[in-house]
């Protein structure tokens, strides 16, 4: 019994020191730990606590817009997975700066797991025109948002700042109707969905949801904030015979498990 106790002391340590890392990585990915003030297009005259709990405005140099709420379900979600031995690779589609893929490659390395890939999916040149044949995106003018145009070589070099960048990283390049059909990946734990438009959002859930583990998260950035988006998951649901209950994040984000 006495020879347990050194090993349960350092189970602990781990633990803690993990916990750590995952805190500072997170308040850092959200820009609350040096309260990077926010963007002037996103109309908000200074950091507010609260704004950037709930991701209510866009930091000025910080890599994750997600806000503190739903950037620490990305890392309670991945950390439930790899706890509850749910097999696949994480993925977003709709990275920004990479903030919510930097945290996704974080975990993974404060688990020391080698076996599990991270994947951002974006244009890595902004929001796509509406297209027009698609009438829930009719008016959209995310397009026209020049600070939503981040390109790949930015976000390579936001993960390599803080060490996140290796070939556990993958990047697809493209509009999602072109790159997500044979996207790189047999299987996923986590799918994180933020083109925000529905015709990206819908694109995002046909190719990759039937990839998502029986106990696998499905993360809707923005579900209860722009209408669209919540159609296209509403519509894939409803003819999938989808019920496993919509869990709410913030006032904006929204998950299920998969069953």
């Amino acid at each position: 019994m006495p020879e347990a106790v050194p090993s349960l002391f350092a189970e602990n340590e781990i633990a803690r020191l993990r916990a750590a890392y995952l805190d500072a990585i997170r308040d850092s990915l959200i820009g609350r730990l040096n309260r990077d003030p926010p963007l002037p297009s996103s109309k908000v005259d200074a950091y507010y606590e609260e704004y950037r709990e709930q991701g209510w405005d866009w930091p000025s140099a910080a890599p994750s817009m997600i806000g503190l709420k739903r950037m620490e379900n990305v890392r309670s979600e991945c950390e439930r997975v790899i706890q509850a031995g749910i097999p696949g690779d994480f993925m977003e589609t709709g990275v920004w700066r990479g903030g919510a893929v930097m945290m996704m490659r974080a975990v993974l390395k404060a688990y020391g797991i080698a076996g599990r890939r991270v994947i951002a999916a974006d244009s890595f040149a902004g929001l796509p025109p509406p297209s027009e044949d698609v009438a829930p995106d009719a008016g959209a003018e995310f397009h026209t948002w020049a600070d939503f145009a981040v390109s790949l070589d930015e976000v390579k070099a936001n993960f390599s700042r803080y060490g996140l960048l290796d070939d556990q990283v993958v990047f697809l390049e493209g509009l999602f109707k072109d790159t997500l059909p044979a996207a790189p990946v047999a299987q996923l734990a986590v799918l994180r969905l933020d083109g925000d438009m529905y015709e990206s959002t819908r694109d995002g859930i046909v190719n990759l949801y039937p990839k998502l583990s029986r106990g696998g998260t499905l993360i809707a950035d923005d579900y209860f904030l722009f209408e669209a988006h919540r159609t296209a998951i509403d519509e894939y649901r409803t003819a999938h015979g989808i019920t496993d209950p919509i869990i709410r994040i913030d006032a904006f984000g929204a998950y299920w498990v998969r069953t």
